[in-house]
């Protein structure tokens, strides 16, 4: 997958004629607030400290991707095509300088994280969504979004599994959320599939191959989801 992102989005630089080694990119790890304002919950991940948001700059737009593994980076779009995407730090940078580059273009919106009470909107509007969609189908979730899955679960019958350990095998909202272990049973089980597009920056997204529909969300995934034809959910994005 990460071969296709990397020759997609380098003939889109080539086809635009940005040149490879003239332009910079900057990335820099957002504050919590910086990243999500302030909410009324402080039950984010992002609040925990587990993840945060890397921000990408390309000629003043910006992209952003979280990721477990942050700092700051500084080079040319030929190092980011080159880059070796060995960790998620490595990724994360990939991954927001994609969304930046795009951005700048013209060719994605909303890459940049909603704030404050909006992940509030953002949970009842995927509610309706899927309603509108899908009527009322089974759903699985990979990774916990803490309103996502507080708004969820009082609409559809809702599995969730997540990587932070803090959560397994605890109940969130009236649901239970599973070790990552169960998450290909529970994408069996679903009607849909709604993914968190960190699943790209720690390299999870290639275990979640079914012929269900999946819906990748959050800003992380903007960009690349346009390039690889996924479905992205982040309609209070900035």
């Amino acid at each position: 997958m990460y071969d296709i992102l990397r020759k997609k989005f380098s003939e889109i630089i080539e086809g635009r004629a940005l040149g490879l080694e003239e332009v910079n990119i900057t990335a820099r790890t957002l504050t919590p607030e910086e990243a999500i304002g302030n909410p009324e919950d402080s039950d984010y991940p992002i609040q925990k400290g587990r993840e945060r948001l890397m921000e990408a700059d390309f000629k003043g737009s910006k992209g952003q991707a979280f990721t477990d593994m942050f700092g700051n980076f500084k080079g040319s779009l030929s190092d980011i095509i080159e880059m070796e995407l060995a960790n998620n730090f490595r990724r994360a940078v990939f991954v927001s300088s994609i969304n930046a580059v795009m951005r700048h273009l013209g060719l994605v919106e909303k890459t940049i994280h909603c704030k404050d009470t909006a992940p509030i909107t953002c949970a009842q509007k995927l509610i309706n969504h899927i309603k509108r969609e899908f009527g009322n189908p089974m759903v699985a979730m990979v990774g916990l979004q803490p309103r996502m899955v507080e708004a969820l679960g009082k609409e559809f019958e809702l599995r969730v599994t997540d990587l932070d350990e803090e959560n397994i095998g605890k109940q969130k909202f009236g649901v239970m959320i599973d070790p990552p272990e169960q998450t290909g049973a529970n994408i069996k089980w679903c009607d849909i599939a709604l993914i968190t597009g960190s699943t790209l920056v720690n390299d999870t997204i290639g275990e979640f191959k079914t012929d269900k529909p999946c819906i990748f969300f959050g800003v992380t995934i903007a960009g690349p989801a346009r390039l690889l034809g996924l479905a992205n959910f982040c309609p209070c994005g900035i």
